[in-house]
């Protein structure tokens, strides 16, 4: 068993962030525990600006000399991302690994990657963030282990010159352009057969992977964790009716993601274009739900997602301490998808949101041409069908795609 780090969380509350600074701090606390990290202590400072040599100042960084000396810490990360001379100044002072926030999701993002775009692309998100700041890493940078900080392209790799890194760059590149040429004709072959796609987002955390575990009976991972899931995987869900669509679940939102990441996982977020249909799983039970909500749509926005018909599923509501929430977002349906009756209740959910955003359709099928019938319940909403002995002919009625939503 890997014994965990002593860290210690630094952040500086400015003008700029202190609306958001408390739930930032205590979301890297969560950051470092994923990442298996012990936390020793948070230190904290107000401040108009941060310092532009070393953050928070000279005299404050030899105090955290001696807290970090006392209390024999290992790792100190900042909640602020910090630029190269700020991060060389700092690890000369303190002769210990110093990273910031980047740096930890990227790191954590490198212990949850499983399929080999996935490594692919957080190595490449890693290169390209650590590759400026090459120079000057002294002692943090000979570190050799499985510890914070050093998952990914390892320390080998970043102790070579720039010019082999670069090359590695190109590679990486090279390879997912690849990957993601596979990845466009997976997604050619779902529209030509008319399959109905519907994409997970949301912040991570928020429950995607139990959503579509409860649907599908995927049994991808799932865990009480920071970007339990970072592979995409996309699994058949057939309704009750016949109709049968795609679930992808996708990486979780957070607040600041990296640059880096988002460029790097451009081909998996461009998945999400395609949609037909977008699921935003919220955690209900969350105190700074209104702020997950925001990150959310703000990079939706970014993604160029805002036009894809979305429902808000509001997950955890076993976790609701009363019964006073009020949704902000709409339409939406509250469900906690751990239980079982979950699956009733979303399937109901998604069911009625199709029947809002498709257009409605009646028809008769002759008994003759009864095996088109399965074509119509799978790749339609049937929400009724009976038999006319009389006409000898199927009546249909249900819901279908307007054509200009396939175009």
């Amino acid at each position: 068993m890997i014994s965990r780090e002593k860290v210690m969380l630094v952040g500086v509350e400015t003008e700029e962030n202190y609306r958001q600074f408390d739930s930032s701090m205590q979301e890297l606390v969560q950051l470092a525990k994923t990442a298996n990290g012990e936390i020793i202590d948070t230190i904290t400072q107000k401040r108009a600006t941060v310092d532009r040599q070393s953050l928070i100042g000279k005299g404050k960084l030899q105090e955290l000399h001696q807290w970090v000396d006392a209390e024999e810490i290992d790792v100190v990360i900042f909640n602020q991302e910090l630029s190269p001379r700020q991060q060389q100044i700092i690890s000369q002072e303190l002769g210990v690994l110093v990273l910031d926030r980047v740096q930890l999701i990227l790191d954590i993002f490198a212990l949850r990657a499983r399929s080999k775009e996935g490594k692919l692309q957080v190595e490449l998100a890693q290169l390209n963030y650590l590759l400026p700041r090459l120079v000057g890493q002294g002692t943090s940078m000979s570190r050799l282990g499985a510890g914070i900080g050093t998952r990914g392209p390892g320390e080998t790799k970043l102790e070579t010159d720039r010019r082999h890194i670069r090359d590695r760059i190109a590679k990486i590149k090279r390879e997912l352009k690849q990957v993601a040429a596979h990845r466009e004709r997976t997604r050619s072959r779902r529209k030509q057969q008319a399959t109905v796609q519907i994409g997970l987002i949301g912040y991570t955390n928020a429950g995607k992977s139990t959503v579509l575990n409860r649907l599908t009976a995927a049994d991808t991972y799932e865990q009480d964790q920071l970007f339990a899931t970072l592979d995409p995987l996309t699994k058949k869900w057939r309704l009750t009716e016949g109709l049968t669509v795609t679930l992808t679940d996708t990486v979780g939102f957070i607040q600041e993601l990296p640059t880096q990441l988002v460029d790097a996982f451009h081909s998996t977020l461009e998945e999400s274009k395609d949609m037909d249909i977008l699921l935003h799983v919220v955690d209900a039970s969350s105190p700074d739900r209104t702020q997950h909500e925001a990150t959310v749509l703000q990079l939706m926005k970014e993604l160029e997602l805002e036009n894809i018909p979305t429902l808000t599923i509001y997950n955890k509501a076993d976790k609701l301490e009363d019964d006073q929430f009020v949704p902000t977002l709409f339409p939406n349906v509250v469900v906690s998808a751990k239980n079982f009756q979950g699956k009733e209740v979303l399937s109901q959910a998604v069911k009625r949101f199709l029947m809002t955003i498709w257009e409605p359709y009646e028809c008769w099928l002759p008994a003759e041409q009864a095996g088109q019938l399965s074509d119509l319940e799978r790749q339609t909403l049937v929400i009724a069908k009976d038999f006319d002995e009389k006409r000898n002919s199927y009546h249909l009625r249900g819901f279908q795609e307007k054509p200009s939503d396939k175009e």
